[in-house]
């Protein structure tokens, strides 16, 4: 019986994410995977995953100089996948405001990405998350299943509206922290969660796999 060949997964690294424990988490769920800010290579890959922590803003300007702005919209310009994970999601959104400050993000997903509606912020730990019907994403896990979250910033509201009957609606799974919020979107080859996956134990190395059968 022949074998399949991995997926190959570029992380990609511009100065702001978990690279390190990314890397290992897609390994472990079947990828092989390099971490590189190489334009050609991550051009290349079956999977982009972009990861991101910090600052809306520091994570966009990061981004942009290493022309990872350039590469997301290529690859989904050609239909290839693209996953982002925390700040890395965020950025997908038209705008983030953090302190006040208002900054462009790529624009993927129209929205606002803005301070969590909660007592306690950062929401920091584990939560469930209401996943979409049909979701593929989260194929195969319980709907107590837990997953990692480290953030205070959130997109409340889904703005992208699809008006053609022959074009597949985004899935967007929810959670509640104060408030509900994003916690991930499937929307044709762009995926992300607002949680860390790659910390979110079995749980997170069941959707990554999920994803990585996708490619």
């Amino acid at each position: 019986m022949e074998l399949t060949a991995a997926k190959k997964v570029v992380v990609f690294d511009y100065g702001f994410g978990n690279v390190r424990s990314a890397e290992r988490a897609l390994a472990r769920a079947g990828a092989e995977v390099e971490i590189t800010g190489d334009y050609d290579r991550a051009m290349n890959a079956d999977g982009l995953l972009v990861p991101g922590v910090g600052a809306f803003a520091a994570c966009m300007q990061g981004l942009r100089d290493a022309r990872g702005d350039w590469i997301v919209g290529r690859r989904l310009s050609g239909g290839r996948p693209v996953m982002g994970i925390c700040v890395g999601m965020q950025i997908l959104f038209a705008r983030g405001i953090e302190h006040g400050v208002e900054t462009e993000g790529l624009d993927e997903w129209p929205g606002t990405v803005g301070p969590l509606k909660a007592d306690v912020v950062p929401h920091m730990g584990w939560n469930t998350v209401e996943a979409a019907d049909g979701s593929r994403l989260f194929a195969g896990l319980d709907a107590d299943a837990r997953y990692y979250f480290v953030h205070s910033y959130a997109a409340h509201d889904w703005e992208l509206e699809i008006g053609n009957p022959h074009i597949a609606a985004p899935k967007v799974s929810w959670a509640t922290h104060g408030a509900p919020f994003v916690a991930a979107v499937e929307n044709g080859p762009l995926w992300a969660t607002q949680f860390h996956p790659e910390k979110s134990g079995d749980a997170g190395a069941q959707l990554l796999s999920n994803w990585i059968e996708t490619l």
